[in-house]
């Protein structure tokens, strides 16, 4: 992890959806309060081990959160996207418990402490009731995570991933191909497995079964999807 001097104090709020609505000093006095630092693709932001009560705002980049069973099974709970919130925050009813915060890829967030968040956050009934929002969000993801890793197969999970990575543009990520209409996931086999919930070896496996029948098309780090509503059927 590196420390730095964000562009400007507001630079991690603004396009934040909680302060939309906020006026320039308030956006500079949260601004002040939530200094930015950045993370390698693969780092982690929370570990069980490093516990740290936090609030993250997420700037740029995507954050995986899972948890890992005593038998080293792991189960990804949330992939948290640009411009939202997350973090060990009982304050907010908001726990990591035995969760980690891994970065899907280069990221920038901005931290703010217990007592700021309680200042500058809580005692706002706009990003209060936002921030609820937020969480009741995340929490029926959760048991959509939950369902499918119970009732889905692992082609079914696997398309259930690519559909939802394919969807959203907004990380670094995903991209769409300069002159085509097709989104590209620029993931590795097991980074995909992990997302999913399974192997490495599975993944490669079913994504080929995929590509031969030209629902995608693969190269080296990169997924291209080609037929995003015939994934969407695959996905049960």
């Amino acid at each position: 992890m590196i420390d730095d001097e964000p562009p400007g104090r507001t630079w991690c709020m603004v396009e934040v959806d909680i302060f939309r609505d906020l006026s320039e000093a308030e956006m500079d006095a949260v601004g002040a309060a939530a200094p930015m630092r950045t993370y390698a693709a693969g780092e982690m932001l929370h570990s069980p081990s490093q516990p740290c009560e936090v609030l993250f705002i997420l700037k740029r980049g995507r954050v995986r959160i899972f948890r890992v069973s005593a038998d080293g099974r792991v189960l990804t709970t949330a992939i948290i996207s640009p411009g939202t919130i997350f973090g060990e925050m009982t304050l907010l009813g908001q726990r990591m418990y035995g969760n980690f915060a891994e970065a899907l890829d280069d990221v920038t967030v901005c931290v703010m402490s217990h007592a700021d968040v309680r200042t500058f956050l809580l005692a706002d009934p706009r990003i209060a009731a936002r921030i609820t929002e937020i969480l009741g969000r995340r929490l029926a993801d959760l048991e959509q995570r939950l369902s499918d890793s119970v009732f889905k197969s692992v082609p079914q999970r696997l398309a259930t991933t690519l559909v939802t990575l394919s969807s959203s543009t907004d990380g670094a990520n995903t991209r769409i191909l300069p002159g085509t209409r097709h989104p590209q996931i620029t993931l590795t086999h097991e980074q995909l497995a992990a997302l999913a919930g399974t192997s490495r070896e599975t993944t490669t496996k079913v994504l080929h079964e995929f590509a031969d029948r030209g629902l995608l098309r693969l190269a080296r780090g990169r997924i291209t999807v080609l037929e995003p509503d015939r994934l969407v059927d695959e996905s049960g």
